[in-house]
């Protein structure tokens, strides 16, 4: 079979059932196309990989690059994370700049993945970097299938042959089991959630992997699921707590709009935060500073995510042979406040609750 770099129009017009002349227009963004003939083309072009063949050297002065922010469900992409989106708008923009390149961004707030994809069908952009937080792997493949050179964020897939830029969720999570681990927490539950990201499930992987490669076990019933937004985990713990929860003596939670609704609810329940249950999040959200007590958190950072997204796409546009598929995972701090500190005077708090002699 062929590859996508050997693939022409007339293939795509075989495998869409349509003319070689309705392909192109398609793929110039041109011509009186209906929705359903222009959704059965890209399909087509997706399925097939098909790689344009054009292909330039050198970028010019006031080339265009796209950043897509797509919210297909809004679950995760919403105004909670305006905060990190601009941060990796940033970093973006002035490697971009830097590169002699103009930055637009073009957002998509419950759309289908076909939406955008025709909106790159014939765009006078030089390439195209995506926000893949809300995306499945079939998304990725319809969007890398159009022929642009392409760069994925926030999200990752080992098998697909595409470009990721990524946050190292496998090494972030170690870090927070591990403070845990260091400060005598035995019984570490986690607070997860059944919206479907892939930065979710890599970090519920890796809350398994890790604790163990820390020798610590888990039991099941410390593994609670909640809506990602912070009103949907608010009150998801609410109904938790009042089904008889019993909690761990830690959480690590999924992000930090899940650890606010959870900590809300926690605190309505008579409990404190760290005496009670210690908690650290993942995110680094401007909030987290300013709780009461601060909230422990992942850093990644996001102008590094969006700058290497930019540096791999000009690479891509300014090469004259294929290039293989970059995968890049870039590295946490944990931020220490003190949502999980005072260990001493919460196990004596803990103790004098379940009325046993303190340890």
């Amino acid at each position: 079979m062929k590859n996508g770099k050997n693939l022409t129009i007339r293939d795509i017009a075989e495998a869409a059932g349509v003319s070689a002349a309705t392909v192109s227009l398609v793929l110039n963004g041109k011509g009186d196309i209906s929705g359903v003939t222009r959704a059965k083309v890209l399909e087509a072009v997706a399925s097939l990989n098909y790689v344009p063949r054009a292909s330039k050297s050198t970028n010019e002065p006031g080339e265009t690059l796209r950043f897509l922010k797509i919210a297909k469900h809004g679950h995760t992409v919403n105004r909670d994370h305006s905060v990190f989106i601009s941060d990796y708008i940033d970093g973006m923009s002035a490697e971009a700049t830097r590169r002699n390149y103009t930055l637009e961004v073009v957002s998509f707030e419950g759309q289908p993945i076909s939406s955008v994809a025709e909106s790159l069908a014939g765009a006078p952009i030089s390439g195209v970097v995506a926000l893949g937080t809300e995306l499945t792997e079939t998304d990725i493949r319809l969007i890398q299938g159009l022929g642009y050179p392409t760069v994925f964020i926030d999200t990752f897939f080992d098998v697909i042959d595409a470009n990721f830029v990524d946050m190292n969720n496998e090494d972030a999570v170690y870090k927070v089991l591990s403070r845990f681990h260091q400060q005598g927490f035995r019984r570490i539950g986690f607070v997860a959630s059944h919206v479907e990201t892939t930065n979710f499930k890599l970090r519920r992987d890796a809350f398994f992997k890790n604790m163990a490669r820390l020798g610590l076990s888990v039991d099941a019933a410390d593994i609670l699921s909640v809506e990602s937004t912070y009103d949907g985990a608010y009150s998801d713990t609410r109904q938790l707590l009042a089904d008889g929860l019993d909690l761990a003596e830690c959480y690590f939670c999924t992000n930090d709009i899940i650890a606010y609704g959870f900590i809300r609810a926690l605190r309505e329940h008579g409990l404190t935060i760290p005496d009670d249950v210690s908690i650290i999040g993942f995110d680094n959200l401007p909030q987290s500073a300013t709780m009461d007590p601060g909230l422990t958190t992942i850093e990644v950072s996001k102008r590094k995510i969006g700058y290497l997204a930019v540096t791999i796409l000009d690479d891509l546009i300014n090469s004259t042979e294929p290039q293989p598929a970059v995968k890049i995972q870039v590295g946490a701090d944990l931020v220490l406040r003190g949502s999980h500190e005072k260990l001493v005077q919460r196990n004596k708090t803990r103790a004098a609750k379940l009325q046993i002699p303190a340890q």
